[in-house]
């Protein structure tokens, strides 16, 4: 088997790898509130478990703009991001277990040095493309329905 080949096939196989990990996130669709009372729509993967709360957009060169992903704690408790290993420049939102935002925060990429922790209490946080919610006139204060998708 020539060298050629061989890259193509290690290529192929890590594309469909990755390609699957992407796709075991369950997805929604979110609405929030914004500062007009608006109902701005937003596409996200789901990450409620250890690993998908962990690789959360890890390694993602892409992210449309409606599109983003929500991480799902099993309690209300101080949170903490970083952005290992993560290409897309993000923002968070920080959402109380009342559906409330109560902080957003502009995230730079692959930037270790930096954590982006909560003030307050969050069950909730909501990544979405750097300037997403300014973009939106989403604020702390606004209120996100997350239309049943995730289970009690």
């Amino acid at each position: 088997m020539t060298a050629f080949k061989k890259i193509f096939i290690v290529l192929f196989v890590t594309i469909i790898v990755a390609a699957d990990s992407y796709s075991q996130y369950k997805s929604c669709v979110i609405t929030i509130k914004n500062a007009e009372s608006k109902k701005i729509i937003a596409h996200v993967e789901i990450a409620d478990n250890d690993d998908s709360r962990q690789r959360g957009l890890m390694f993602r060169r892409i992210l449309d703009e409606n599109e983003g992903m929500i991480f799902v704690f099993p309690f209300e408790r101080k949170q903490n991001f970083w952005m290992k290993n993560t290409y897309i420049p993000l923002s968070i939102a920080y959402i109380g277990k009342n559906g409330i935002i109560n902080e957003i925060y502009e995230m730079e990429p692959l930037d270790i040095s930096v954590t982006y922790p909560s003030k307050k209490p969050a069950q909730y946080a909501l990544e979405m493309k750097s300037g997403w919610f300014e973009r939106n006139n989403i604020k702390t204060g606004c209120s996100i329905n997350l239309n049943g998708c995730i289970g009690k």
